[in-house]
């Protein structure tokens, strides 16, 4: 049991809070409601096993970079507490379960197999050469919206769409954010960033313009949808939680970072999911 919570903190577990909700929310909205236990089944399946995987080749591919930076450099494979050949074991294990699952849910699913461990796998590559990583990452994850949604109806709707964006813009935003505690290494190792690229001022205006696209997007998919008021309660809870998100960080004050990137997003996709579960369920 050791070993296995070892496995899970090395994953960050508790970061599948992020877009495990999105790809529920997803579902609920294609069905109109309860799915049934099979789909549930399989769609929590394929996510956790995408996010094992990725956040395990994450850890292998940025090693070496991790064991330089102070922020990371106590993350287990610098300390020496895995082995790289059990984390790829591990990213192995994750994209054999996401396989599984989709070839269990239906065509359309299986045929995007392929693209979604492209995406999966390249993102930790992508820092190595462009600024736009963030939204690389923000698009792969922002991907679990859509993937539980074409679970349940095995095609893509205009709907759809617009809620993979308003996920991909929401994760890119809080990325954005996070990535200002790693200015400093990131400009003296030439890591490719928004911050920097940019500076922190510029990082944290375009964070928050992520993030009313992001909110712009979410509204659209409801419009699409033609979701009841729940569900614009709902974009509207979203609105205020972004918002007090981007009063906690300041450019002269980046302490408040940690409570921004996890609880206040937390609070995002868990709340947004529980308006979709009013709207789908009443």
């Amino acid at each position: 049991m050791q070993r296995v919570r070892t496995y899970l903190d090395l994953v960050r577990f508790e970061h599948t809070l992020f877009a495990l909700p999105f790809a529920y929310g997803g579902m609920f909205l294609a069905a109109g409601g309860w799915p049934g236990w099979t789909v549930f089944g399989w769609v929590t399946a394929a996510m956790v096993g995408a996010r094992t995987a990725a956040m395990a080749l994450n850890r292998l591919i940025d090693w070496r970079i991790d064991a330089l930076n102070p922020r990371t450099a106590n993350r287990h494979l610098p300390r020496g507490l895995v082995k790289p050949g059990e984390v790829l074991a591990l990213a192995g294990i994750g994209f054999v379960l996401l396989a599984w699952a989709a070839l269990n849910l239906n065509a359309l699913t299986a045929r995007l197999l392929p693209v979604a461990v492209f995406f999966l796998t390249a993102y930790s590559y992508t820092k190595r050469f462009t600024w736009l990583c963030h939204y690389w990452l923000g698009l792969t994850i922002g991907a679990a919206a859509a993937g539980g949604w074409i679970a349940v109806s095995g095609a893509f709707e205009p709907a759809t769409f617009a809620l993979w964006a308003g996920v991909a813009l929401w994760i890119s935003g809080f990325d954005i954010l996070y990535a200002t505690q790693d200015y400093g290494f990131d400009r003296a190792y030439r890591v490719h960033s928004i911050p920097a690229r940019f500076g922190i001022p510029a990082a944290l205006r375009i964070a928050r313009i992520s993030h009313a696209a992001s909110w712009t997007a979410f509204l659209i998919a409801g419009v699409l949808y033609g979701a009841g008021a729940a569900y614009f309660v709902g974009v509207g809870l979203v609105g205020l939680i972004l918002a007090y998100e981007h009063r906690l960080v300041r450019p002269d004050d980046l302490s408040r970072v940690d409570i921004a990137f996890f609880q206040a997003n937390v609070a995002v996709s868990l709340g947004m999911f529980a308006f979709i579960l009013l709207e789908t369920l009443r």
